[in-house]
């Protein structure tokens, strides 16, 4: 919801030169928190590791309104990374221990249907929010759907069988907590993939306002209901017939994305490459989780998720840093922060063609 709003509040406090920093440091924390909330997940639970996570994200928004200064804004950025950092790993681990395995394609499809929908909805409503009663407005509105989030975790019964006590011991990470190999292939496809999101992320907010777009929250919402109408099915079609071949088709999906946003010039090519965006994400999300899953076990699961998401972040923010820093506030520099991005995923795709050929031998 107050994603595609933060560029302008960012630079209507001095700090436009910034941007690349309002998800590259959102994503820093939430890439060093992950390894902690996977260790969490697989000891003390995932109800508390989900409901930690939404705490922190409800309180941090909730402070935005008082961030009057640029310092104080990047700083809770910084903090505001931490929610994400632990609700995605518990809510995964939950739902991988409750779902068959021959569904869990169709499992994820679902839970990234029903975020999807929150995705599609909030950047609309937010920049609605925002040119309508201000950017407050917004932030107390994205702050109270937090806390009814929050009411919603006290039906959840926890689902991992042997629980730890909460303890010093359990923040000491070793080397397996932070990487789990065998989520290695997942996780190098969803950075490289991810790569784009940042960018976009970082970047769209500005293009919307070159190309005469208002709303700035237009491109995720068109982005997000594309991938609604592939989530479901991708997820449920890599149960029958493979991940690999669903996550190559994706990731040609964001190359194609990320080429027509280098070309656009008109709104219908922007949006044009919202749609090819959303339908990799759709297929991308449920069918690489679905492939965590598949090559974790019991004990390991909230690690290997932690370690795909570990990726996730370090692809958005990487993506966000570089495109700011490539865009620096020139508009002619967007057809080469794309062009980067279509490469990475180029790259995803190129390493999955492999992994099938070895795969096979």
């Amino acid at each position: 919801m107050i994603v595609p709003e933060l560029p302008a509040h960012l630079t209507s406090l001095g700090g436009e030169q910034h941007k690349g920093l309002i998800i590259a440091l959102f994503t820093l924390t939430a890439a060093i928190s992950r390894p902690f909330s996977g260790k969490l997940a697989d000891t003390i639970g995932r109800v508390p590791v989900i409901v930690f996570g939404i705490i922190v994200s409800t309180v941090a928004i909730f402070f935005y309104p008082l961030s009057h200064t640029v310092t104080f804004f990047l700083t809770l950025r910084l903090l505001h990374g931490f929610s994400t950092g632990f609700t995605p790993t518990g809510a995964s681990a939950y739902l991988a221990d409750i779902v068959p395995a021959h569904r869990r394609g169709e499992a994820m499809g679902i839970y990234g249907t029903m975020s999807g929908l929150g995705m599609a909805l909030a950047p609309a409503l937010g920049g609605w929010l925002a040119y309508n009663y201000g950017i407050n407005a917004l932030f107390y509105t994205s702050g109270v759907v937090g806390g009814l989030s929050l009411l919603m975790t006290f039906g959840l019964r926890e689902t991992l069988v042997q629980k730890q006590p909460l303890t010093w011991a359990l923040f000491r990470l070793k080397r397996q907590d932070i990487f789990e190999p065998r989520a290695a292939g997942p996780a190098l496809v969803y950075g490289l993939c991810f790569f784009s999101f940042g960018a976009v992320l970082t970047v769209m907010p500005d293009m919307s306002t070159w190309l005469g777009i208002a709303n700035k929250g237009w491109f995720f919402t068109v982005s997000t209901i594309a991938s609604l109408f592939v989530r479901f099915a991708a997820g449920k079609v890599s149960d029958q017939y493979g991940r690999v071949r669903i996550l190559q088709l994706s990731a040609l999906l964001y190359a194609g994305a990320m080429g027509l946003a280098a070309l656009a010039h008109e709104p219908w090519l922007f949006f044009a490459s919202a749609v090819l965006l959303g339908l990799g994400i759709g297929m991308l999300s449920p069918t690489v989780l679905a492939w965590t899953i598949d090559v974790s076990d019991n004990q390991s699961r909230g690690r290997a998720l932690a370690t795909l998401y570990i990726a996730l972040e370090i692809g958005i923010g990487l993506g966000a840093w570089s495109a700011g820093a490539i865009y620096a506030n020139q508009t002619a520099n967007l057809p080469i922060v794309f062009g980067l991005s279509a490469l990475l995923a180029l790259s995803a795709f190129a390493y999955l063609v492999w992994a099938q050929v070895l795969g096979k031998k």
